[in-house]
């Protein structure tokens, strides 16, 4: 006599491996991308006016978001806000201040 095996129905959907995305996308990825390129294009003693009207998360959320950015590649920026805008400016070594 033969035994059935019995299935069960898969909770979820499965894919082949080669299809599953690698590398991580946060949601703050686009302005924090925007922002580190305008820095990569500004003299020293500039900075950068970003209203947080266009910011689609808090302020804090953004700022941390760039530390962990500036982090991981080895950059060094500070920030500043008010009620209208974020502030960022690339930091000389030595200035003190950092996200």
């Amino acid at each position: 006599m033969a035994t059935r095996l019995r299935t069960v129905p898969m909770n979820f959907t499965a894919l082949p491996q080669a299809d599953v995305p690698q590398g991580r996308n946060g949601k703050h990825k686009e302005i924090v991308s925007k922002i580190l390129s305008d820095l990569d294009q500004m003299q020293e003693g500039i900075a950068l006016k970003v209203p947080l009207a266009q910011l689609a998360e808090s302020k804090e959320k953004v700022r941390s978001a760039l530390s962990r950015a500036t982090r991981k590649n080895g950059r060094n920026v500070a920030t500043a806000s008010d009620d209208t805008f974020l502030y960022v400016w690339n930091e000389t070594p030595g200035d003190g201040q950092r996200t």
